[in-house]
């Protein structure tokens, strides 16, 4: 199925390039990130993600300094993406794109995807001919392969893929949390691929690390099992399993996240029979735990207008954050939510976002 798209991959991990490290001054640690690029390269993978909005955009700046102006053009495969909230008009596309590459350092984009669509967004795209243009850069020779990412229903998704033609390939949150969620529809989302013969990238296999800190009931869980391995390799090795899966990503922030998903992808080790079952009895651990389904992802922090810190609310509501609420929300308190909606619309976890912030407006401000 993907043979013909992927050849030229290196393994079937894949860097995503929006969750680097950062210092205490908020700026990228790029020797951590040269470090990483040079440890995934050494071990024999080569494809990386990124987009123009990705760390504030600075990812795209970063590929530069960090990969293509250190590595030779054909020892690595460089993915970009266009977001709908980069261009208004199809006169905007190309233009935009060439902005891409100038920020990378690259000539072409090995793949570029049409970024985060769902039906809304869809209309968009369709209105700006962006298929059409992303399909002519190609016989131009400045994009190797077309494709989408996605966040929203099944149904939506084979009606895309129906109407065009040009989508090679689908890049898909999937992991085993989601895998039979009604709000993301992983599972459903990929049959459809599967039916159209679509190669799938997986993004979000550890669900924005959440899965790697889990509650303390199912920890104890998946350190019962035989061979002491980390929790993200428990997820990886899930999505590994998939038919049809040419590409996992994974926003690795750390050295030590390299080296442990390497030592996964290239052990290549499927789950066993107990270790399903567990993930099984993990999955209902964690939906019973209720916690908000945040992957901090920040596409809603990308249209509030108001600039409200909702990821950091949402993991210190999740007790995952050291941060008190007042440090969190020094210039922007939950109450403040215009009620718009806006981040509700671009959330691909389909989360409650405004009714969320009404109880942390509860929980932490003083009446």
């Amino acid at each position: 199925m993907h043979k013909e798209i992927f050849d030229a991959a290196h393994g079937r991990l894949g860097l995503g390039c929006m969750r680097f490290p950062t210092k205490a001054d908020g700026n990228i640690d790029t020797e951590t990130v040269r470090q990483m690029v040079d440890l995934f390269m050494r071990e024999g993978f080569n494809y990386f993600d990124t987009a123009h909005g990705y760390l504030d955009g600075r990812s795209e700046r970063m590929v530069r300094t960090c990969l293509t102006t250190r590595y030779p053009r054909d020892s690595y495969l460089l993915a970009d993406k266009l977001s709908s909230g980069f261009f208004e008009k199809e006169e905007d596309i190309v233009p935009f794109f060439h902005l891409q590459l100038e920020e990378c350092g690259v000539d072409w984009f090995d793949y570029y995807l049409m970024h985060a669509i769902n039906a809304h967004s869809y209309e968009k795209y369709k209105a700006c001919k962006a298929f059409e243009t992303a399909s002519r850069l190609k016989a131009e020779g400045r994009i190797g392969h077309v494709g989408m990412s996605f966040h929203d229903s099944a149904e939506v998704l084979d009606r895309i893929l129906c109407e065009q033609s040009a989508i090679e390939f689908v890049q898909l949150q999937l992991n085993y949390l989601d895998w039979d969620s009604p709000s993301v529809q992983s599972r459903l989302c990929y049959e459809v691929c599967m039916k159209h013969s679509k190669p799938v990238i997986v993004m979000e296999p550890v669900k924005g690390g959440s899965l790697c800190q889990l509650h303390p009931k199912a920890q104890e869980l998946l350190d019962g099992l035989p061979g002491a391995r980390s929790n993200a390799s428990y997820a990886m090795r899930f999505v590994m399993g998939l038919e049809g899966v040419a590409m996992v990503l994974s926003g690795m922030s750390t050295l030590d996240q390299v080296e442990d998903n390497v030592h996964t992808f290239k052990e290549a080790l499927p789950l066993g029979d107990e270790e399903k079952a567990v993930l099984a009895k993990v999955v209902g651990i964690i939906n019973q735990e209720g916690a908000i389904a945040c992957t901090d992802c920040r596409y809603c922090t990308e249209v509030c207008p108001i600039g409200m810190p909702i990821p950091a609310i949402f993991r210190l509501m999740n007790g995952r954050t050291d941060k008190s609420y007042e440090e969190i929300t020094e210039k922007m308190k939950a109450s403040k939510c215009l009620g718009c909606g806006k981040c509700e619309k671009d959330c691909p976890q389909k989360l409650p976002i405004r009714r969320y912030l009404g109880q942390a407006a509860m929980r932490y401000e003083k009446k």
